[in-house]
C-alpha cells in the first residue's frame, strides 16, 4: 500500500507538471513579444538605417541637380610672373595729323610694361535655355532613382521582418524542445531513483536500472545539444534588433493559427502590385527610358544667357582694368564621328534590357508566390495532424491513468505514455511554428509590410 501511494503521487507529479528548476524560476531579464521584437527591428536594425541612408542620398543627389536649373557663377583668377614684354607700338600719326601740333604721335613711339607680376580675373554668370528641358530629363532620372532606393529599404524592411519572424519562431521551437527533453528528464531521474530503490529491494533487475540511466544520459545530452543554438539564436535575434548580443530575454508564446483561406490567382496578382522587386524593376525601365531621352537631348544645341567681366590687374595702363559684356553663349557639337549616335544605340539597348528583366522578375515572383502558397497549405495540414496527435496522446495519458489506477498496467508503462504525450505537444508546437514561419514566407511573397 505504501509503495502505491508513493508511485501515485509520483504519477500526479508527473501529470500536473513537476516544480521548476531555480533556473526556470528566476525571472527573465525581459519578456520579448513578437510585436515588440518587429518594432525594435524597423527602429534599430543596422541593415535597415543603412538602406534608409541610401534614400536620403538620393534625395541629396536629387536637390543637387535641381541647382543646376539656375544661373551658374563662376570666377577664375590666374595670377602670374610674365616673361615677355606687353609692348604697345604707335606709329608716327597713328591718332591723326592736326593743325598747329602736326602728327600725334609726332614720332614712332613705343610704350613698354614693366616684367612684374600681374593677374587676370574672370567671372561669369550664365543662365542655362535650351539646357532645360535636358535638365528635366535628369531630375526624372534622379527621381526614380531616389524611388527605387525607397523600394529597395522597403525591400530590407521585408527582410528585417522576415528574419526576426524566423528567428523568433526558431527561439520558440528550440524552447519547446527544451522544455520536452527537461520534462523527460524529470521522468528519468524519478524513475532511476525508484528503479534504484527497486533494485535494493530486490524487486527489479540491475538492468531496468542501467537502462533508465542509459535513457537520462540520453535525454541531458539531448538538452545539451539544444542549448547552444538556442544561445546562438538568442544573439541573431539581438543583433536583428540592432542591440547588444548579451542582452538577456525570454519570447512569448504565439498565439493559436488563424485559418484563412486564400486564392492563389488572387495571391500572384497582390504580390504583381505589391513586390518591391517588380516597383524597382519598373523603376529601373524607367530611369533607362530617361537616360536615352538624355542622350537623345544632346544632339540639340546648348543655349545660355551670359554676363561676362574680365579685369586685368597689371598689365600696363593701357590695357582696360574692368570689361564687362552681356549676350547669348551658343555651345554645339555639329559633329562628332558619330559618337551620339553609337551611344543613343547603346542607350536604347539598356532600355530593352531593363523590359526583359521587369518580365523575368514578375514571372519570378509569381513561381515564388506558389511556391509559399504551397507551403503554407502543407504547414496547414501539419498542424491539424499535430493537433489531432496531441489529442490522442492525452487520451491515452487518461486511459494509462485509469489502468494504473486499476493495477492493469505498471508505472513505467504510465511514464512512457507521459513522455510520448510531451513529445506529441513539442511535435504540436514545432508544427504551429512551421504554420507561423510559412505564412510569415507567404506574406513576404505578397509583398506586405
Amino acid at each position: 500500500m505504501h509503495l502505491r501511494f508513493l508511485l501515485r503521487g509520483i504519477l500526479l507529479l508527473g501529470v500536473s507538471g513537476w516544480p521548476a528548476s531555480p533556473q526556470q524560476e528566476a525571472a527573465p531579464a525581459e519578456t520579448l513579444t513578437l510585436e515588440r521584437a518587429l518594432a525594435l527591428a524597423l527602429e534599430s536594425n543596422r541593415n535597415l538605417q543603412i538602406a534608409r541612408l541610401e534614400v536620403r542620398k538620393a534625395e541629396d543627389k536629387l536637390a543637387a541637380a535641381r541647382t543646376q536649373r539656375l544661373p551658374g557663377l563662376s570666377l577664375y583668377t590666374l595670377g602670374s610672373q610674365r616673361i615677355t614684354a606687353l609692348d604697345f607700338r604707335f606709329p608716327q600719326g597713328a591718332f591723326g595729323t592736326f593743325s598747329g601740333i602736326g602728327p600725334v604721335p609726332a614720332t614712332d613711339t613705343t610704350i613698354r610694361s614693366p616684367l612684374k607680376p600681374a593677374a587676370l580675373v574672370i567671372g561669369q554668370i550664365k543662365q542655362p535655355l535650351s539646357q532645360q528641358y535636358r535638365i528635366g530629363l535628369v531630375l526624372d532620372q534622379l527621381r526614380a532613382e531616389r524611388d527605387a532606393a525607397a523600394e529597395r529599404e522597403r525591400a530590407q524592411r521585408q527582410v528585417v521582418t522576415a528574419d526576426v519572424k524566423r528567428v523568433y519562431f526558431g527561439i520558440l521551437q528550440l524552447q519547446s524542445a527544451l522544455e520536452s527533453v527537461e520534462e523527460t528528464i524529470r521522468l528519468y531521474r524519478e524513475m532511476d531513483r525508484v528503479t534504484g530503490d527497486y533494485v535494493v529491494r530486490q524487486i527489479a533487475l540491475r538492468a531496468d536500472n542501467l537502462q533508465v540511466k542509459t535513457r537520462l544520459a540520453k535525454a541531458e545530452y539531448d538538452a545539451l545539444v539544444l542549448q547552444g543554438p538556442l544561445e546562438t539564436q538568442k544573439e541573431q535575434l539581438n543583433q536583428l534588433l540592432g542591440r547588444d548580443l548579451l542582452m538577456a530575454f525570454q519570447v512569448a508564446p504565439v498565439s493559436e493559427a488563424r485559418w484563412e483561406e486564400t486564392d492563389l490567382a488572387e495571391a500572384r496578382r497582390a504580390a504583381l502590385q505589391r513586390r518591391p522587386e517588380l516597383r524597382e524593376a519598373a523603376l529601373k525601365l524607367k530611369q533607362a527610358e530617361a537616360d536615352r531621352r538624355v542622350k537623345k537631348s544632346e544632339y540639340i544645341p546648348d543655349l545660355s544667357f551670359s554676363f561676362s567681366y574680365f579685369s586685368p590687374v597689371n598689365y600696363g595702363p593701357l590695357v582696360p582694368s574692368n570689361i564687362a559684356g552681356v549676350g547669348l553663349l551658343l555651345e554645339w557639337e555639329p559633329f562628332d564621328w558619330g559618337r551620339k549616335r553609337r551611344e543613343l544605340a547603346g542607350k536604347s539597348r539598356a532600355v530593352e534590357q531593363a523590359n526583359l528583366a521587369l518580365i523575368d522578375a514578375q514571372t519570378q515572383v509569381a513561381i515564388d508566390v506558389g511556391n509559399r502558397f504551397r507551403k503554407l497549405r502543407e504547414a496547414r495540414q501539419l498542424l491539424v495532424t499535430g493537433r489531432l496527435a496531441r489529442e490522442t496522446a492525452t487520451e491515452n495519458l487518461r486511459v494509462a491513468t485509469n489502468r494504473y489506477r486499476q493495477q492493469t498496467v505498471l508505472y513505467k508503462d504510465v511514464l512512457e505514455v507521459q513522455a510520448a504525450l510531451a513529445d506529441a505537444n513539442h511535435q504540436y508546437q514545432s508544427a504551429l511554428l512551421a504554420y507561423w514561419n510559412a505564412r510569415a514566407e507567404f506574406e513576404k511573397a505578397l509583398g506586405e509590410e
